[in-house]
């Protein structure tokens, strides 16, 4: 699949073509609020890829939900007459641009990831294990610590991992849902595995 944001740019739609794609940067953790924004209006098709997966958090493990692209969105807008508009929307920074080149995103890249994201522009990431998995402790006494999983215990609820305890290499047992997969899921996104659900 085509990373929109590696794939080949032009800084002008194509002749004929008055709509384009482009990259708009928001504020951190302001995505969704300046999709919500554009998309009061019929003059914006805003597409923000998202992911929900699990996370080691102070208070154990926790379901996240972030974008794909941290602090960037994908807007489809005429620019000649809606650049200042969609530029200045509240929560965003601005369309991503070099000097007077203002780059746009192929149809083609934006179709690729819609498809895998479906209708909902939502992926859920499994939390399921397998041996050999790197993983976490989320909370207890070993939070923090970091094994790999040797044997699944389903029927116990327990995960069987080799870990390194004052220097020595330690079998233990520990509760499934005290531990979570080490993982770059957003590179799963584009490396697509057994886990990758979409809404």
């Amino acid at each position: 699949m085509v990373h929109p944001l590696s794939a080949p740019l032009n800084v002008v739609p194509a002749e004929g073509k008055s709509l384009a794609w482009f990259c708009l940067r928001s504020q951190p953790k302001h995505e969704h609020i300046v999709a919500t924004h554009l998309r009061k209006t019929d003059r914006f098709q805003v597409f923000l890829p998202r992911i929900r997966f699990q996370r080691a958090t102070r208070q154990g493990k926790s379901w996240v939900t972030e974008a794909l692209f941290p602090s960037y969105l994908f807007v489809q807008f005429n620019w000649e007459t809606s650049l200042r508009q969609v530029q200045y929307t509240s929560g965003a920074r601005g369309i991503v641009h070099f000097g007077n080149h203002w780059p746009v995103l192929p149809d083609e890249a934006i179709e690729e990831l819609r498809q895998v994201f479906g209708s909902a522009d939502f992926l859920t990431i499994s939390g399921e294990l397998l041996p050999g998995d790197v993983v976490q402790v989320a909370d207890g006494a070993l939070q923090g610590l970091t094994a790999i999983v040797s044997r699944l215990l389903p029927a116990r609820k327990r995960v069987e991992v080799l870990m390194e305890i004052l220097g020595r290499q330690t079998m233990i047992e520990i509760p499934s849902c005290s531990i979570i997969r080490e993982r770059d899921e957003r590179a799963e996104i584009y490396q697509p595995k057994t886990g990758v659900v979409a809404e």
